[in-house]
């Protein structure tokens, strides 16, 4: 992975960020993505890798449920980083590779359940317009229940701030290719 900033040398951190560095290994089995900055702040990776592993292993969403919701809100910030992470893991996950398509160039997947319709149509409002109408919070909260509705805007609250990192330091896969080049700006999705 490439970064505008050096990435944090494991052997020089604090105890501190040793110990965030063993506990992102633990849980990951690899230390990528946001970490390699948020590791210059240790007080901030170790909240944020607890928070990150609840967001992606411990809710009670299914994965591709959780899946769609990142590359969702991956392709809403355009952030290279987050998709070349993701889109294999949403397609190993059960996400096809239409939808996938779909939902970088920002157009509306043709999605194999309801459920993930009204999920990916509740991240869309909520990135497009930093609210969710009555409307969609109603269906939102019939289809998925009180637990699931607020997992899945912790989700989406979350892998925006892992984009807005891996963005600000341009943290991504060098040897692989930009997903958003050549796809129409997500603006105004």
């Amino acid at each position: 992975m490439i970064s505008r900033i050096p990435f944090v040398d494991p052997e020089r951190l604090s105890v501190a960020g040793r110990d965030v560095y063993a506990s992102i290994l633990q849980t990951r089995g690899n230390v990528e993505g946001p970490f390699l900055v948020w590791l210059h702040s240790p007080g901030l990776a170790g909240p944020a890798e607890k928070l990150g592993a609840f967001c992606r292993y411990n809710t009670s969403l299914a994965k591709v449920e959780s899946e769609l919701l990142i590359l969702t809100v991956a392709a809403h910030f355009r952030c290279t980083g987050e998709w070349q992470i993701h889109a294999a893991i949403a397609l190993g996950a059960g996400l096809d590779c239409a939808s996938i398509d779909a939902i970088r160039t920002g157009s509306t997947p043709a999605l194999r359940s309801f459920r993930l319709t009204v999920m990916h149509a509740l991240a869309i409002e909520l990135l497009r317009d930093n609210k969710i109408s009555r409307a969609t919070f109603a269906g939102a909260r019939d289809e998925l229940g009180d637990q699931k509705l607020v997992e899945t805007v912790a989700v989406i609250g979350y892998y925006g701030f892992v984009a807005m990192t891996l963005n600000a330091f341009e943290i991504r896969y060098a040897e692989r290719d930009d997903p958003f080049e050549s796809a129409p700006s997500q603006r105004g999705l």
